[in-house]
């Protein structure tokens, strides 16, 4: 097949678009095309990787990013057998390309990979007037109705299947637990892996930082809000701890192994209740222990597994005495991370859903291409209709006559 994947909010490197399901595509053969925001990342595509070029879709202003995939969309979407969108806004870019291709019926099949609830989401996007907010979460839940009617859509998480009428497919964020046993916990680092915002928890996690003090120190990877970067630079240049900055997902998840406890600080937000958090599940395949907030799913995966400790919302203090507890308790730091290794391998293994994932685009393709084939059997066997018999006018009247 060839596939193309299109983003103009995510980051090139973001790990469920590039290594996981691209990663999953190409070892599966097919040919995927890349369309995203490369030069607004600073980031260059994959030397083995078709990349297209995109501006980034950010803050209030997001035609310019909409408008380019609409173009692409439309020069180039004909060329690929599945289009695979990732972000709601994508959505504005369709309609007029998708009432193209329905009309000659050689479209490709498109497919809307959900990855947030993204009505939930507009309560932390701080440049959306608050008095929009409620109209907006109205709209998103229209747009999602209409995607339905028209589009394939996969879920991130079970939860998402109650904001739609049918089912669809989930495929969850996973990742890839490493061959060999990871280096035990004994390290004095404690590792932060994602993007940082204040819902998020960056600034609970410089305060956490703080608390500790000498002979434990935090690291953190991951690209952040313009409103917290202030912040974490200062605490990087004043050693409270360590901003590595972003990093593509390889490189961060190289920070794992070895380290005392993962940190995951989600604040109590509606999008995240349905959420599980990616890093948390990373963390448990590299034999991290974790430390969450009472996030529903993290703290039900750290709760049943028994791989780590769940601290308050927006507490770092408590999140600091939770790291000292790990340090001073080889038992327990050793058994949450055998157990979330454990889980991970069990439970949360990306291997296992590749194949699924890649199984949904191809039945969908063979689906689409054999209705297409009905459809011109039908065109085909269709018998002409003859022109209905006149009636005979019968013999004409003559003016004067009767009888």
């Amino acid at each position: 097949m060839r596939i193309l994947v299109v983003t103009v909010v995510h980051h090139p490197e973001d790990a469920r678009i590039l290594h996981r399901q691209i990663t999953a595509l190409r070892d599966r053969g097919h040919h995927v095309v890349y369309a995203a925001p490369f030069s607004a990342r600073e980031v260059r595509p994959r030397p083995d990787l078709e990349g297209i070029d995109l501006p980034r879709a950010a803050g209030r202003d997001r035609r310019a990013a909409v408008g380019a995939a609409r173009t692409l969309l439309a020069e180039r979407g004909h060329e690929a057998d599945v289009i695979l969108l990732h972000d709601p806004e994508l959505l504005l870019a369709l309609p007029g390309t998708l009432r193209r291709w329905r009309r000659s019926g050689t479209g490709p099949v498109v497919v809307w990979d959900v990855h947030e609830d993204t009505a939930a989401a507009l309560a932390m996007k701080r440049w959306v007037p608050a008095p929009l907010r409620p109209p907006l979460r109205l709209g998103v839940r229209a747009a999602e109705r209409l995607a339905e009617r028209h589009l394939r859509l996969l879920l991130a998480e079970d939860a998402y299947q109650e904001r739609f009428r049918r089912t669809h497919p989930v495929v969850p964020n996973f990742t890839t637990a490493p061959a060999r046993a990871p280096e035990p916990p004994d390290s004095e680092r404690v590792v932060y892996v994602g993007h940082l915002s204040r819902a998020r928890g960056a600034l609970d996690l410089i305060e956490t930082a703080r608390h500790l003090g000498p002979g434990l120190r935090v690291e953190v990877a991951g690209a952040a809000d313009p409103d917290v970067r202030d912040a974490l630079t200062a605490a990087d240049r004043d050693g409270v701890l360590r901003w590595h900055g972003f990093l593509p997902n390889d490189r961060a998840l190289a920070l794992l192994p070895g380290a005392l406890a993962g940190l995951s600080l989600l604040h109590d937000q509606p999008n995240y209740r349905h959420s599980r958090p990616t890093k948390v599940v990373e963390y448990m395949a590299h034999g991290v222990p974790v430390i969450t907030t009472p996030t529903p799913l993290a703290a039900d995966m750290v709760e049943q597994h028994g791989c780590g400790l769940v601290v308050p919302y927006q507490d770092p203090r408590a999140a600091a005495a939770a790291i000292r507890r790990l340090s001073s308790d080889a038992i327990l730091r050793h058994t949450a991370a055998q157990r979330g290794r454990e889980a991970a391998l069990t439970h949360f293994n990306w291997l296992e859903k590749a194949a699924e994932f890649t199984g949904w685009l191809e039945a969908w393709v063979r689906e689409d291409a054999g209705a297409g084939r009905t459809r011109d059997a039908a065109r085909t066997r269709r018998p002409r209709r003859r022109p209905a018999a006149r009636p005979s006018p019968g013999p004409r009247p003559h003016p004067g006559r009767v009888g």
